[in-house]
């Protein structure tokens, strides 16, 4: 309702990580698109923390939210959350609470500091609220909103923290309810495809230092796959990871998700039994872009990861991640806007302003009307062209616009040239310097937008 508390939780990446005043991550980040071997050493944890605190040197401060795109290569990326108050219906300053917090670190634990966290400022709220909805029907409760990975601390929070009582409403945008199959790749040492060649060692320098570095973060390991995503090459059917082993993945990374989806699953079915939820959930997701739905193991005994299998999903999450199962209804909301930008206003405001009077969200929202961008990969390396796909009908004659900039600097965006080679399929052949750049296609009659994020690596 308009006079609850709007608390809004970021996904992975989402949050600005800290040391001494300097932002830790971006330095690192940055060092990382160098092929610098220690790049990620600054935000490393310990290895075996599980759901503890990390101690110094590890400990970084949470800052502000994410305002401008950022990725771990052949993980996920985040276009970061500069109009996010705007998209959640303007809520009042004092009654938005945008929740930073160390991305690392396992869901559970976050679930925890967000249960403090809520809890202080509820308090606060319901103290201030009747001067600013003095006819309010009841005491302010919480909308909950979460993109991305936070949409599994949200979750966790309100079933397995005692925090249902709190809520009146869920909104997840784009969260992977059922994990990733590029978290099981990342952690397999293949977030990043290799190829002949010098380029190819620089993929392989790079999947080094991440696997190195994920494999002792807690949240990756939560957010590995547990439907059916492993396909041997020629085969026709999916196996579970517990039934199909992928070479390199640690069998504890296996087993340590499994013990948080049935954690949860089990709270559930607890307080299912105890009575209705109290709270109402809506989740919004897209199918309208290629996503990783299955590894495909490759060679006689299966011991070699190949291309994955592509769905339909929001350019991260595959349709039957996103799917809220553990509600028990249909709460899903389709939009047409990929993950990253799940955040943005055009995707989120119309759905926070009906949640917020009390209405029906509807059941499809207004998106990019089948304009899509897609990238065989979204890590290349410098000096060398990449190719860029844009599919969609009648684009010409619907005044398309495309450009590209390299992530914060919008100002200096580029026009780039796409060339017809099929009936409603496009391509271009870019070539740019290292760092995170955008791409984005606009047409208008009716108005389509889609953005997609490529790093470039340096050789």
């Amino acid at each position: 309702m308009e006079h609850d508390l709007v608390v809004f939780v970021p996904g992975f990446l989402g949050t600005r990580l800290y040391r001494d005043g300097q932002d830790v991550w971006a330095r690192s980040s940055e060092r990382l698109l160098d092929s610098a071997a220690s790049a990620l050493t600054e935000v490393a944890l310990p290895p075996g923390l599980g759901d503890a605190l990390p101690e110094a040197p590890h400990r970084l401060d949470a800052g502000g939210l994410l305002q401008m795109p950022d990725s771990v290569p052949g993980l996920l990326s985040c276009l970061g959350y500069p109009d996010v108050q705007a998209a959640l219906g303007d809520p009042l300053d004092a009654q938005f609470v945008p929740f930073g917090y160390d991305w690392r670190l396992s869901h559970r634990l976050v679930a925890r500091q967000l249960k403090e966290r809520v809890a202080r400022e509820l308090d606060r709220w319901r103290a201030e609220a009747a001067v600013h909805y003095p006819d309010r029907p009841d005491d302010p409760r919480v909308i909950l909103v979460c993109h991305g990975t936070g949409g599994l601390v949200g979750r966790h929070y309100l079933e397995c923290e005692d925090g249902r009582e709190t809520a009146r409403t869920l909104v997840t945008l784009g969260t992977p309810q059922q994990g990733l199959v590029q978290a099981a790749r990342l952690l397999a040492g293949q977030a990043v495809p290799g190829e002949a060649g010098p380029r190819g060692d620089v993929a392989a320098r790079l999947n080094e230092v991440l696997r190195e570095w994920a494999l002792n973060l807690p949240a990756v390991a939560g957010m590995l796959p547990h439907f059916r995503a492993v396909r041997i090459e020629g085969g026709t059917r999916e196996r579970m990871l517990t039934r199909r082993a992928v070479p390199g993945l640690p069998a504890e990374a296996v087993r340590g998700m499994l013990a948080f989806q049935e954690e949860f699953r089990l709270a559930c079915d607890r307080n299912g039994r105890s009575g209705p939820r109290p709270y109402d959930v809506h989740c919004l997701g897209s199918v309208d872009f290629p996503t990783p739905e299955a590894l495909v193991l490759a060679g006689p005994g299966g011991e070699r990861l190949t291309d994955d299998l592509l769905g339909p999903g929001d350019g991260t999450v595959p349709r039957q991640s996103v799917l809220a199962g553990w509600t028990g209804t249909e709460a899903m909301l389709w939009t047409g806007f990929r993950n990253a930008d799940l955040a943005s206003a055009p995707a989120l405001r119309d759905t926070m302003l009906a949640v917020r009077r009390g209405l029906p969200p509807g059941e499809t929202l207004a998106g990019t009307e089948g304009i899509v961008l897609h990238f065989p990969r979204d890590t290349v390396t410098a000096g060398r062209p990449f190719v860029i796909e844009l599919l969609g009908h009648d684009l010409p004659q619907r005044d398309l616009q495309t450009f590209m900039w390299r992530s914060g600097r919008i100002r200096e965006k580029q026009p780039v040239e796409f060339r017809q080679y099929e009936p409603d399929r496009y391509r271009a052949e870019l070539e740019a310097a290292p760092g995170r750049w955008v791409v984005e296609a606009l047409v208008d009659r009716p108005k389509g937008r889609d953005r997609k994020d490529v790093t470039v690596v340096a050789v």
